[in-house]
C-alpha cells in the first residue's frame, strides 16, 4: 500500500511554489507554505488568491471550494514549521548551493520518515540529496508551470532513492490527477533537454539577424501548431530562468554546444531584460508581469504598408509540378482569385491533377466552407498545360516538382528562356539550396523560395526564402502575394531547413537520441511533450506521420550545413530507415501502426 500524505510543505511561494500549494490544497491536502520572510510569505499568499480567484471567476472553481481551499494552507516564515509533514517540496530559484542549504535544514527540522522533495527543473536531484543524511528519501518532483493547469510531473529518482519513495510519490500523482513519467537524474529530464536546445537555437537564429523575432514566433504557431513561438515562451519563462537552465544542462549534460547559452542571452538578463515579469524581454509588454505585448522600436509597420513597398502586380500564375503539394498551390491560387495556367509533364498528369482539384473543392463545398458558384469560378480560372511554353505571359511561376536539383535547375533555365522580364520564379523546395536553382537563370534577382506546408490549402504558413541575390522587390512581392492567399507569410535566409524545420528536426532527433540511450520510452517523452509543453504531437507519433526517411534526410542536410556535431542523424533513426520501418505509411515506425 502506498503512504497517504496528509499534510504536505511546500518552501518557496513564487509562481511555482504558489501553483505548487495551491494543486495540493484542490485535492483535500493540508499545506504548510513557507517563505523566508513576512513580505514574501505576503506576495505568495496573493499569487495564490489571484489564481484561486480567477479560476472561480471562469466558473472553474466553486466559491464555497476556494474558501475550503484556503483554510487547508497554513502560511509561516521559516523551515521550522515543517517539523511534522509527510513531504516537502522545495521550489526556490535554481542555485544548487541555495537549494543545498535547505536542504540540510530540513533534513534537521523533519521527522526521519519524512520525504525530502526537489521541483528542479535542471540541477542535480543526486548533488542536492547528498547535503542531507537521507538521500535514500529524497526526489525530484518536477511540476509544469502552471501547475494547477498542466498534467505533466516529472518524478526523478536517484541511484540511491529507495523504491517506496518513487512508489509513494506515483500515486501521490495519480491522487493529484496528474500523468507522472519516472526517470532517472539526468541534465533536463525529458521536457527541458528536449526544449531548451530549441530555444536556445531560436534565438541565435534571432541574434543573426536570421529572421524576425516575429517571423520565428509565428512559424512555430502556424507550421506547426505550437500554443507559443519559442522566444515569446522564453519572455514566460524568464530569460533569467532560461539562462540558467540552459548553463546547468551544458555544464551537467556532456558540454553540447547547443545548450551553451547563446551571448545574447546573457546580455539581455545582464541588462535586466529578463522578460514578461520585468517588461521586456524580446518583446516589450505594457508593464511588468503583463502578458499584453505592446508595439516598441523593433516592431513590422502595418501589413499593408509594408507589402506596398516595390511589391508588383500578380493576375495570372502557373503552378509546374503534378504530386500532392502542385495540387494544392493550384486550389489555393484559383480560390483567392488568380488566373492559374497548370503545367505537368504529359495530358494524362494534367487529367489526373485536375480531377484531384475537383474532389478537394468538392469537399470543400460538402463542408460548407465553400459555395457551388465558388468552386466553379474557381475550376473557371484554372487553365491545364502539358507544355512549359504556355507560361509566357504569368506573372510569376511556383515551381513543386520532386526534391532534386538537377530536375529544378533545368527547368529554371527553361523557364528563364520562357518567362517574361519581371516575372518573379519560386520554388517550393523544403531542403535544397534556393540560390543553387536561382544561379541556373539569368534573372537570380526574381528568384525566391515559396515554401508552401502540406497540405496547401489548410496550412496557414509560407516561408519566404529570400537568396543573397533576390532583390527586395521580388521579397515584397512574394509576401505580398501570401497576404493575398489569406497566408501568413515568414521572410527568411536561404539557409538548411528555413526556419520551421531547422528549428524542429533536431529536437526530433534529440528525442530520438534520448530513446536510444535507453532513458525514457517513447510513449513517456511523448506524453512529457504533450501535457509539458503544450505540443500537439509528440515527437515519435510526428515523426511516424513526417515519415523516417524524410526527417532523416531534412536531418543530414541540416547536419551537412551546420556541421553541429549534436544535429549529427541519430544511428536508431538511421537504422530503422534502413530496416524500411518508415512510419504510417510503411505500418511501422517507432511505433506498430499495423493494427490500426
Amino acid at each position: 500500500m502506498a503512504r497517504e500524505f496528509s499534510t504536505v510543505g511546500v518552501v518557496g511561494l513564487g509562481t511555482m511554489g504558489a501553483g505548487i500549494v495551491e494543486v495540493f490544497a484542490r485535492n483535500g491536502i493540508d499545506v504548510v507554505a513557507v517563505e523566508i520572510s513576512a513580505p514574501a510569505l505576503e506576495r505568495g499568499r496573493a499569487t495564490l488568491k489571484g489564481s484561486t480567484d480567477r479560476a472561480v471567476a471562469k466558473g472553474k472553481l466553486a466559491e464555497a471550494d476556494r474558501d475550503a481551499l484556503h483554510e487547508r494552507v497554513h502560511f509561516a516564515v521559516g523551515l521550522d514549521a515543517l517539523h511534522s509533514v509527510d513531504l516537502v517540496i522545495e521550489a526556490v530559484p535554481e542555485h544548487l548551493d541555495l537549494k543545498q542549504r535547505i536542504f540540510a535544514e530540513l533534513d534537521r527540522v523533519c521527522r526521519p520518515e519524512t520525504i525530502l522533495a526537489t521541483n528542479t527543473s535542471s540541477l542535480s536531484v543526486t548533488e542536492i540529496s547528498v547535503a542531507t543524511s537521507r538521500p535514500n528519501q529524497v526526489i525530484g518532483i518536477h511540476f509544469f508551470n502552471p501547475a494547477p493547469v498542466m498534467k505533466l510531473v516529472e518524478v526523478v529518482r536517484t541511484v540511491v532513492t529507495a523504491p517506496e519513495v518513487v512508489a509513494d510519490v506515483e500515486a501521490l500523482c495519480a491522487r493529484l490527477g496528474k500523468v507522472d513519467v519516472t526517470i532517472n537524474d539526468r541534465a533536463g529530464f525529458i521536457a527541458n533537454a528536449l526544449l531548451f536546445g530549441y530555444l536556445n537555437h531560436a534565438v541565435s537564429m534571432f541574434e543573426s539577424h536570421y529572421a524576425t523575432r516575429e517571423d520565428i514566433d509565428a512559424a512555430m504557431k502556424l507550421g506547426c501548431g505550437l500554443p507559443m513561438g519559442p522566444l515569446a515562451l522564453m519572455d514566460l519563462i524568464g530569460l533569467d530562468t532560461a539562462y540558467e537552465i540552459l548553463d546547468t544542462m551544458y555544464r551537467r549534460g556532456g558540454r553540447d554546444r547547443r545548450h551553451a547559452p547563446v551571448p545574447l542571452l546573457k546580455q539581455m538578463v545582464t541588462a535586466g531584460l529578463l522578460g514578461r515579469k520585468s517588461g521586456r524581454g524580446f518583446y516589450t509588454y505594457e508593464r511588468p508581469g503583463s502578458p499584453v505585448v505592446v508595439p516598441d522600436g523593433a516592431t513590422p509597420p502595418a501589413t499593408d504598408a509594408a507589402l506596398a513597398d516595390g511589391a508588383r502586380a500578380i493576375a495570372k500564375v502557373g503552378v509546374v509540378g503534378s504530386g500532392t503539394m502542385a495540387t494544392g498551390i493550384i486550389e489555393v491560387f484559383a480560390k483567392a482569385g488568380y488566373e492559374v495556367v497548370s503545367v505537368t509533364r504529359g495530358m494524362e498528369k494534367s487529367a489526373k491533377v485536375c480531377e484531384a482539384v475537383k474532389t478537394s473543392l468538392n469537399k470543400g463545398v460538402v463542408r460548407g466552407k465553400l459555395t457551388e458558384a465558388d468552386r466553379d469560378a474557381a475550376l473557371g480560372r484554372i487553365s491545364w498545360s502539358a507544355t512549359l511554353d504556355h507560361l509566357a505571359d504569368v506573372d510569376l511561376v511556383v515551381e513543386a516538382v520532386v526534391e532534386e536539383l538537377s530536375v529544378k535547375k533545368a527547368l529554371f533555365a527553361s523557364l528563364d528562356e520562357i518567362c517574361k522580364p519581371g516575372v518573379v520564379l519560386a520554388t517550393t523546395t523544403s531542403s535544397l539550396p534556393v540560390i543553387d536553382v536561382a544561379m541556373a537563370t539569368q534573372r537570380p534577382a526574381d528568384v525566391v523560395g515559396l515554401h508552401f506546408f502540406n497540405p496547401a490549402p489548410v496550412m496557414p504558413l509560407v516561408e519566404v526564402v529570400r537568396t543573397i541575390r533576390t532583390s527586395p522587390e521580388a521579397t515584397a512581392t512574394a509576401r505580398a502575394v501570401c497576404a493575398a492567399l489569406g497566408k501568413t507569410g515568414v521572410v527568411c535566409g536561404d539557409r538548411s531547413g528555413f526556419i520551421v524545420n531547422a528549428l524542429l528536426f533536431p529536437y526530433l532527433n534529440d528525442a530520438v537520441k534520448m530513446l536510444e540511450a535507453s532513458y525514457s520510452t517513447a510513449d513517456d517523452i511523448d506524453h512529457a511533450m504533450k501535457l509539458g509543453c503544450g505540443y500537439p504531437m509528440g515527437p515519435f507519433e510526428l515523426l511516424d506521420v513526417v515519415g523516417l526517411d524524410v526527417s532523416l534526410a531534412i536531418q543530414r542536410e541540416l547536419y551537412l550545413e551546420l556541421r553541429e556535431p549534436g544535429f549529427a542523424p541519430a544511428p536508431l533513426l538511421e537504422h530503422l530507415v534502413t530496416a524500411g520501418y518508415l512510419g504510417r505509411k510503411t505500418r511501422r515506425g517507432f511505433r506498430d501502426h499495423s493494427h490500426r
